[in-house]
């Protein structure tokens, strides 16, 4: 027989006896051919059916703890498939990142502007509107206030100061808060807080506990500005953005005049007050600070019925809200044009998810409701200060640089020269005064009854011997160095009247104001007060002159012409060239100062710097909440306006102090500071075709 292998045939003999052949080549004859196959024994076994046995044995280890090789080979991998999923995650998430802007213009776009924008501007413009009635508020108060509670020059400073330092770091903290909490949620706390306290301080019988309400009402009402920017630019597309954030500007203007007008109307009439009990006096200059909160309150219940900003929800990975508010917009908008058959079609929006909201998660769901209310409270606190610190990075610091200088010029010159105007009309109008005051010198009136009122008049070493002062009004009286003997005062109202080194003998005092702070080195003999007006009491026809309101109504309408003009500018010529061009201009203006020789002279400059400066405000406005990121835009915005309201707190104290001694230093100071102003803000970037990052 032949050797099989040099056959290239294999044999194969089955336990039944039988062969198989198999042939190495690739013919037909080469397949194997077997007739019948006998059953197995149940103890035989394939590869296949042993591998299997083998993987149905215990594990020795598993008793002792060991994992089992293949298990850690499995853990390895899954690591690997996550890690390899966290990458591309991370990928997606900053190409979506990137993407989000996009897409949100296109969907605002598809939304368009109609009557959900407008609801949203009236509601805004109410808080905007609330913020200045604030700023003109204390100027309308403090000459019945400081009367009412015996203020003196230097606390009455002290009001004006505090006032602006609240909204100063109210803009500081609410700018930041409102990218962490939400744009509506923080307004809806501002405004919560002004009307509060503002309500309270109508009652407060005390300067100190006055000037406390104050302050915290000012805290609040000092985060409107950032907030309402913000909130607003969120609901705008990239070609409506600059018309219609212009025009929410004159609301501001709306508060001054809603201001001058109601101050005007309110507090000259003392008969609109009422007395609370026997310690609780409302005179009518705390009614007007009611009146005042009309504004907030209106803003308010319309916040109610507002949604949150859907770009802040995307932005902290709030898909589901920001779609339905989004469709809430769409379908608002197309609704009232007529079209109620568009749907809206946007399915999916790119929401990037931040570390700092998985922490808060993952921190929300261990410790105590106290515990989690801290570490939410102090991550916030972090993530705000971290947008701060942020605002430093390259990209952002040389405009943000830029920006500084801008407000802080701007605001210098504006708050300055607001603060010069008025108090340079009441010098003009005090040194009028002082040039027909009449002199008397050693007149001796006796038995005289004085029954009409003595006004700007200077009596020296004068007699007056048996005379009668009877329901009269003393104002701008000094008597030097005079003799009263057995006179009667009844029922005297004095207004910056004196007695200075006066002999006072057998005379009363009844019913009358005229106690110790009017005399000044007197003898008295035998002087009797009966029921003296003690403390310090309300003359409205002095303290309150027409002019005060006249200057501030004017004032305020002089800036609705510029804000015409810029609204309807804005997206033509660029924010640019209106900020730049309307400091230059003002700064001209300010030149025409030097030849104001009157009252008049000088409100007519004080309207037309007022009307030209305000298409800086807007321009500037405008400009910071299109620069800056949606997670940093209210953040970057606080600080600019704290550093506005840091720079009128400067500008108030170098201009006052001024006043009576020369006008050339406050008009080149506010020159030199809109001059540089407006040449930096030519070096802005452009942003009006700019989509918000």
């Amino acid at each position: 027989m032949d050797d099989p292998y040099h056959n290239n045939v294999s044999q194969q003999m089955t336990e039944g006896g039988d062969y198989t052949y198999t042939q190495d080549g690739g013919g037909q004859d080469g397949y194997p051919y077997q007739t019948d196959y006998p059953p197995q024994d149940e103890d035989a076994a394939s590869d296949a059916t042993e591998g299997a046995d083998e993987d149905d044995q215990m594990y020795e280890g598993e008793y002792q703890g060991i994992p089992h090789p293949d298990e850690i080979k499995e853990a390895r991998r899954a690591a690997r498939v996550e890690a390899r999923r966290k990458a591309r995650m991370a990928a997606q998430q900053e190409e979506e990142e990137e993407s989000l802007p996009e897409q949100y213009e296109t969907i605002m776009e598809d939304c368009g502007h109609g009557r959900f924008q407008w609801m949203l501007f009236f509601v805004l413009g109410l808080a905007l509107m609330a913020d200045g009635v604030d700023g003109f508020m204390v100027g309308f108060v403090l000459p019945s206030a400081e009367k009412d509670m015996c203020i003196s020059n230097a606390d009455k400073g002290l009001l004006g100061l505090l006032v602006y330092v609240a909204m100063m770091v109210g803009a500081l903290v609410w700018g930041g808060l409102c990218d962490k909490m939400g744009r509506r949620k923080c307004l809806i706390y501002v405004l919560t807080i002004d009307l509060v306290f503002s309500f309270l301080s109508c009652f407060a019988q005390s300067y100190g506990f006055f000037l406390f309400l104050r302050f915290c009402s000012g805290f609040g009402i000092g985060g409107s500005i950032p907030i309402v920017y913000t909130y607003f630019t969120e609901f705008l597309q990239m070609d409506k953005r600059g018309e219609h954030l212009s025009w929410l500007c004159m609301f501001w203007m709306f508060g001054g005049l809603y201001a001058s007008f109601t101050a005007w109307g309110i507090i000259p009439h003392y008969g609109w007050g009422f007395a609370i009990g026997t310690h609780l006096q409302m005179h009518s200059w705390r009614l007007f600070i009611l009146v005042c909160l009309f504004p907030a309150l209106a803003a308010l219940i319309g916040l109610v019925f507002m949604p949150e900003s859907p770009r802040f929800l995307l932005e902290n990975a709030r898909h589901d809200e920001a779609w339905m508010i989004l469709r809430q917009v769409h379908d608002t908008n197309w609704k009232a044009k007529g079209e109620p058959e568009r749907v809206f079609t946007v399915t999916n929006i790119k929401t990037p998810q931040t570390q700092e909201d998985e922490f808060i998660e993952i921190q929300s769901e261990t410790g105590t409701a106290f515990q989690r209310w801290t570490v939410r409270k102090m991550t916030m606190l972090q993530q705000v200060m971290a947008n701060i610190m942020s605002l430093s990075a390259p990209e952002l610091r040389l405009q943000g640089l830029l920006l500084v200088i801008v407000w802080f010029c701007l605001a210098f010159s504006y708050h300055g020269l607001g603060v010069w105007f008025p108090d340079m009309i009441k010098y003009m109008q005090y040194e009028e005064y002082e040039s027909k005051v009449r002199i008397f010198h050693r007149e001796r009136v006796e038995r005289f009854h004085f029954n009409f009122s003595l006004v700007n008049q200077i009596h020296r070493e004068g007699e007056y011997i048996h005379d009668k002062f009877a329901n009269i009004e003393i104002k701008s009286v000094k008597f030097e160095s005079s003799l009263f003997e057995n006179c009667y005062f009844e029922d005297i109202k004095s207004t910056n009247t004196f007695f200075e080194n006066c002999t006072i003998k057998n005379t009363v005092f009844y019913n009358t104001d005229l106690w110790q702070d009017k005399f000044k080195n007197c003898r008295m003999e035998n002087a009797t007060f009966l029921h003296p007006k003690k403390g310090c009491h309300l003359n409205f026809q002095e303290e309150n002159d027409i002019v005060i309101y006249m200057v501030s109504f004017l004032g305020s309408l002089a800036v609705l012409p510029g804000n015409i003009i810029s609204a309807l500018f804005m997206d033509k010529i660029g924010r640019i060239r209106i900020i730049g061009g309307s400091m230059l201009a003002s700064s001209a203006c300010t030149f025409l100062l030097l030849l104001s020789f009157s009252q008049g002279a000088v409100i007519c400059w004080q309207c037309l710097f007022y009307g030209v400066s305000v298409a800086a405000w807007n321009g500037l406005e405008v400009i910071s909440v299109e620069l800056y990121p949606s997670s940093k835009r209210g953040t970057a915005f606080g600080i600019l306006n704290g550093i506005c309201k840091f720079a009128a707190i400067i500008a108030s104290s170098i201009f006052a102090a001024f006043i009576g001694i020369t006008k050339i230093i406050p008009i080149f100071l506010a020159f030199a500071a809109l001059v540089c102003g407006g040449m930096v803000a030519l070096k802005l970037p452009e942003t009006r075709e700019k989509i918000l990052s």
